[in-house]
């Protein structure tokens, strides 16, 4: 299992259009993908679970990645939250 914290970076946040790209992303991997923000812990192959964050620009989450491709769904992803979605940062 990796774990990592990611922070969310562009200006609007974890909205409708990167949450779909996270969804879409993570779908692409078989490992057990799951995001947590305080107390809530949500499957990041689930864009209503992705949705109910609400992680506005600055949240820190922390990414949790299990099974046989755990280390390619960690780069995607950070790559898509470094790069803000391809968004305005």
């Amino acid at each position: 299992m990796i774990t990592k914290e990611i922070r969310v970076v562009n200006k609007l946040g974890l909205h409708a259009r990167p949450a779909t790209m996270l969804v879409h992303t993570a779908a692409r991997f078989r490992s057990r993908i799951t995001i947590k923000k305080d107390e809530l812990t949500v499957d990041a192959k689930s864009i209503m679970g992705v949705l109910i964050l609400a992680a506005a620009k600055g949240t820190v989450l922390l990414l949790e990645v299990d099974g046989p491709d755990e280390k390619k769904a960690v780069e995607a992803i950070e790559k898509l939250f470094a790069e803000g979605f391809g968004e305005e940062i």
